[in-house]
């Protein structure tokens, strides 16, 4: 069973907090945002539009696809599907800030870190995570957080998107079906 721990206007609160702690941390010119395929994308595009309307900031926005960089992905018989980098600009020398909707393990971050790289020399990356679940298997924080909530291992947490089709904003946390 789901339940909702962020509605549409806890988002819409939550992005507006996030746009200004960005705002207050780098200088407006050095700030573009790069958001992790899948959820990623729609988390740096709404934080582009609330950096522009609550913090006057003008940031790029793109996506890198880590899909390759997954450690635990990759394996003899499977290669996990690719699909393409969509950034118009330069990350060197710039401040990255690197978006995601839930933070877990870090294992996608780690991947994202990489692809980053690949791209160019940011002078730093800051991440942005809209949830922090708990469970690192990696030395990973985010810099800016949404809200925390830690989670058990059989529990997921859903971000919902109107852009990716969903009825409205929200965040849920359930737990996974048992096969006892």
């Amino acid at each position: 069973m789901e339940h909702v721990i962020m509605d549409s206007e806890g988002m819409r609160r939550t992005f507006v907090r996030l746009a200004h702690e960005i705002a207050e941390r780098d200088p407006a010119e050095e700030i573009v945002l790069v958001g992790i395929k899948r959820g990623g994308e729609y988390v740096a595009s709404r934080m582009r539009a609330f950096l522009a309307e609550a913090a006057g900031v003008d940031a790029p926005c793109g996506s890198v696809d880590i899909g390759m960089q997954r450690d635990d992905l990759v394996s003899a018989f499977f290669l996990p599907e690719y699909t393409e980098n969509r950034l118009d600009f330069s990350v060197a020398g710039k401040t990255v800030v690197l978006c995601d909707d839930v933070l877990h393990t870090g294992r996608t971050v780690r991947a994202a870190i990489e692809t980053v790289f690949r791209l160019g020399r940011p002078r730093v990356i800051r991440l942005l995570e809209l949830i922090d679940r708990g469970g690192r298997e990696l030395p990973v924080r985010a810099d800016f957080v949404g809200k925390n909530v830690p989670t058990a291992r059989d529990e997921y947490v859903k971000v919902y998107f109107t852009e990716r089709g969903s009825a409205e904003d929200k965040i849920v946390v359930g737990k996974e079906k048992s096969n006892d």
